[in-house]
């Protein structure tokens, strides 16, 4: 795909949203259409898979901020004639675009990231050379495109993301070819340097007082012509694959966390980096276990008579057991704290276990029990004690 027919693609359209859409409304489009299209639930549809792969392009560039910038700037002043030819869109005495006042260097690489990332940067690095023979300084703009990052799921049982797991993912994404191992050449032979442009990827034409640059039609751009393509990925160097990948998630990790994977993404054009895999831990509600950020929680039903004259009760951890002392007179509600018991820390240590004390009423007492109940009530009101003493409602 050659520079312009990247900026004349549109994203937002891509993902079925506006071009106003928030970050949150791009994502939750992006995953909709991913879980629809994935090549495994469309097994050997390749209207399917060719949707994926242009949805996932959309995502890469418009859930990324500053290529979401550099792409709408672009998109306008195409569309409003800025790289045209009249109409005012170069206002070369302003230094700018229109009224806008907009920096031509902060699109084409004046700094900030376009200018090392191969953005706009690169695809328009060039293209207003000073002087009636364009005669001014060159930069080379065929820099490897890094593959784009790959997003994924996977759900744990809650005991497995506090105390950290091994897993297995299945992936089907753009990987390098194995064939031409990401040159996107015929094995035994390279890619030759494109004599039209002498491998800068763009070529210069004379218009009034400026030489302006477009990318060079024979090698589309990317300053090397390949003369024997991979017949495995047809010169991309890259192609569609399945492959399982294994993950360690640390301990402690939370219900939504994303875990980054440097270089396990979409692999880059003829050999460049790969992209990163983010990987979002979902996590299953525990039947015992809560979660308070590191320290875990749990609710233990206790008897009234072991809250009046106290006890200890057995409790689970996450490693086993271990004992709670109640001590006498503990009112119903109550957090006992076992330290070190909780969610370990990626610091070292573990947080706490909290262990919340709740009476269990009986539904129904045999007749010794119910006499024995009875005496201690007498009992109790003759010792002078008022359950409702000071209460508000008294």
């Amino acid at each position: 795909m050659s520079q312009r027919e990247w900026i004349e693609k549109d994203f937002y359209k891509e993902l079925g949203v506006s071009s106003g859409a928030s970050a949150d409304e791009i994502k939750k489009a992006y995953r909709k259409l991913a879980r629809d299209l994935h090549p495994d639930a469309n097994p050997g549809d390749a209207k399917a898979e060719e949707r994926f792969k242009s949805v996932s392009e959309a995502h890469a560039v418009l859930s990324d901020p500053a290529k979401r910038k550099e792409y709408d700037e672009a998109r306008r002043l195409f569309a409003s004639g800025g790289f045209g030819q009249g109409g005012g869109g170069f206002n070369p005495g302003a230094g700018g675009f229109g009224q806008g006042g907009f920096d031509i260097n902060d699109l084409f690489g004046g700094g900030g990231a376009a200018a090392g990332d191969g953005g706009l940067g690169d695809i328009f690095g060039g293209l207003f050379n000073r002087g009636a023979g364009g005669g001014g300084a060159t930069r080379t703009t065929n820099r490897p495109r890094r593959g784009s990052d790959v997003e994924t799921e996977t759900t744990l049982e809650f005991r497995e993301a506090t105390l950290g797991v091994t897993v297995p993912l299945r992936l089907t994404s753009p990987s390098p070819c194995t064939t031409c191992h990401g040159s996107g050449a015929k094995p035994g032979t390279s890619p030759r340097v494109c004599p039209r442009c002498n491998g800068t990827g763009i070529v210069s034409r004379n218009q009034g007082a400026f030489g302006f640059s477009e990318p060079c039609d024979d090698c589309r751009g990317t300053g090397s012509i390949i003369d024997s393509p991979c017949e495995v990925c047809h010169g991309n160097g890259v192609t569609n694959r399945t492959r399982t990948i294994t993950v360690r998630v640390p301990a402690g990790v939370s219900d939504g966390q994303k875990i980054r994977l440097a270089g396990q993404g979409e692999a880059g054009l003829r050999g460049a980096p790969s992209g990163d895999l983010f990987v979002t831990v979902r996590v299953r509600p525990d039947k015992v276990f809560g979660r308070n950020g590191d320290d875990l929680t749990l609710v233990v039903p206790v008897s009234y008579g072991e809250l009046v004259l106290g006890t200890t009760v057995s409790v689970p951890t996450l490693e086993g057991r271990v004992g709670v002392k109640i001590p006498a007179g503990t009112a119903d509600g109550r957090i006992l704290r076992v330290r070190g018991r909780g969610v370990p820390k990626r610091a070292g240590g573990a947080g706490d276990l909290l262990v919340t004390v709740k009476v269990a009423v009986p539904q129904k007492l045999d007749d010794p029990a119910t006499e024995a109940l009875k005496t201690y009530l007498e009992a109790e009101k003759a010792s002078g004690f008022d359950p409702r003493a000071g209460w508000a409602g008294a």
